[in-house]
């Protein structure tokens, strides 16, 4: 149960954060979730990876269609990841949830032992 509420609230406070902080403070907040709701280490990683992989993927695959996939197409082409807008959305997604990831690992890691 711990697990998924740390998900769902990495995904929301990952997603409101950036609104009205800088784009990077969703680690902040994948950090803080991961102190207050207090998991191992592997689960406070995976949960503050699967947030953010969920969300920024959403989030990317919702911005690229509304363009019919054509200025992700070309960014993939000049970032050398193929032709493909998928493939941008994925990457985009892993790095999200990578930086997500280890911004909760640390914030697990911070806590006290019980």
């Amino acid at each position: 149960m711990k697990f998924l509420i740390a998900i769902i609230l990495t995904a929301l406070l990952g997603y409101a954060a950036p609104l009205f902080l800088p784009w990077w403070s969703f680690a902040a907040t994948s950090f803080i979730v991961a102190v207050i709701v207090h998991q191992k280490a592997a689960s406070a990683f995976l949960a503050g990876f699967a947030g953010l992989f969920l969300l920024w993927g959403m989030h990317a695959l919702l911005l690229d269609s509304a363009n019919n996939h054509l200025l992700a197409t070309k960014i993939a082409q000049v970032l050398g990841i193929g032709s493909s807008a998928f493939m941008l959305v994925l990457v985009t997604a892993l790095v999200g949830g990578l930086v997500s990831g280890f911004a909760a690992l640390a914030g697990s890691f911070t806590r006290k032992p019980s």
